[in-house]
């Protein structure tokens, strides 16, 4: 919980009316900023904060992910994101998120045990994709699956039962990646690959999106390596967007795989996790390397409507940790997949280059983000552009169920319900017919 450590005293001077002064209490986090609590602002003075996009409000109390966008840090239950990624599996770090500590031994088979039996999905299923056009995008696909699991698994569903909690948590990021593979098979007109128990999280996941029942897939370590390292990577972000989404529609007690379902839906939009598809987008606007200062010299130009993507960060003012983490893996994979002379890849690594040397973009802090390097990745790794929204979500998936497991513990936990300043017409009467 956290502490109150004085008061805040706010004078209101407002036209027409007698100046006030309103104390409200000051609390402080273990790390970060301080907040005014303000929930009793409306009641005491009968006015409220304007605030949109959320940019100075904080809505939850939560112990599982800190940020700090100015010094660059990610950190989750304590944990360096980069103390993570290079000592643990991704499995190790959803454990972590839901139960506040690293696993041991026993905890860390018996939980990656559990996890692999929950990771078929109901048969019926299956009727579900193939009433979808096959021209639909994965993610309109993956959103009605995940929603849909309401339907099929009604024994998890009592969200005042811990237990049934847990089991919806485990059910959820265990069947992420088969429904995100089926998303993806679908598209392309190829069946449906069952999860195989025997392989890892990653490789799992690799085998199901690119086995074919002609053949045996053998899944290279490099690339479920690289795979594993990225899910952790985008396993949770605080307060975000689609994590804000999933902790308001969990406000009002609807069901797990619903909420989980919104948050994919806020997820989806380019400025959120479909931004490693845009970048993609714009290497393939771009065409060849030798129109790169053509385009650097848009990105300059305030006036030109280009943006270049996946390049700086809405929290992050410093290089995104995330970033600097998987940059590494980024050339082992290329390597691996012999993708080092790819066209579309040159022009990304040259576009990396003159970010991270050009003043225009070092002194405005627009470095490599996480979506850059993870979009090359994928495309080297021959995932279509369109799922790698859905690989985002598999991945932040353990984010929003540890994030919806902890509102549901937090005794002071309220249905969501944002206000307004109201800017139009006061009031009128309804004309009759003949007369408007």
């Amino acid at each position: 919980m956290a502490e109150i450590i004085g008061k805040a005293t706010i004078k209101l001077e407002r036209a027409g009316q007698p100046d006030k002064q309103v104390e409200m209490p000051i609390l402080k986090g273990t790390t970060g900023p301080d907040a005014i609590d303000i929930r009793k602002l409306y009641g005491t003075a009968d006015i409220f904060t304007h605030d949109p996009g959320f940019i100075s409000t904080s809505s939850c109390e939560s112990s599982i992910t800190f940020i700090d966008g100015d010094k660059g840090i990610l950190r989750h239950r304590g944990y360096d994101i980069k103390d993570l990624t290079e000592n643990c599996n991704y499995l190790e770090v959803v454990y972590l998120l839901f139960y506040g500590e690293l696993p041991n031994e026993k905890q860390k088979a018996d939980f990656e045990h559990m996890m692999t039996r929950h990771t078929m999905v109901h048969e019926q299923l299956r009727n579900l994709y193939s009433g979808f056009p096959r021209r639909a995008h994965p993610m309109a696909i993956l959103i009605g699956a995940v929603s849909s699991l309401s339907a099929f698994y009604h024994d998890s569903l009592d969200i005042n039962d811990p237990k049934q909690r847990e089991t919806a948590s485990i059910r959820m990021v265990a069947k992420m990646p088969t429904l995100t593979a089926m998303a993806h098979k679908y598209s392309i007109g190829q069946p449906f690959i069952y999860p195989d128990n025997s392989l890892s999280f990653a490789e799992n996941f690799l085998s199901m999106m690119f086995a074919v029942p002609a053949e045996k897939y053998k899944t290279s370590p490099i690339l479920a390596r690289a795979m594993d390292k990225l899910l952790i990577l985008h396993a949770d972000h605080e307060q975000n967007a689609s994590t804000s989404t999933v902790r308001l529609a969990s406000s009002s007690q609807a069901n797990p795989f619903a909420c989980i379902g919104a948050g994919i839906s806020s997820l989806w939009g380019p400025a959120h996790g479909g931004a490693n598809e845009a970048v993609i987008e714009m290497l393939k606007e771009i065409g060849t390397i030798d129109r790169i200062p053509e385009y650097i010299a848009k990105a300059k130009d305030k006036t030109s409507g280009f943006k270049l993507m996946g390049f700086g960060h809405r929290v992050y003012k410093n290089y995104d940790p995330r970033a600097a983490v998987i940059k590494k893996y980024c050339d082992e994979v290329l390597e691996e997949v012999g993708a080092k002379n790819s066209p579309m890849l040159k022009m990304a690594k040259e576009l990396e280059r003159i970010a991270l040397q050009d003043e225009y973009f070092v002194s405005r802090k627009l470095f490599p983000n996480v979506d850059f390097y993870s979009g090359i990745i994928y495309e080297a790794m021959g995932i279509p552009t369109q799922i790698f929204t859905g690989l985002f979500a598999m991945a932040r998936t353990a984010g929003w169920v540890a994030q919806w497991q902890e509102m549901y513990a937090d005794p002071d936990h309220k249905i969501g319900r944002p206000r307004q300043v109201y800017t139009g017409v006061v009031e009128r009467k309804v004309q009759p017919l003949g007369k408007r």
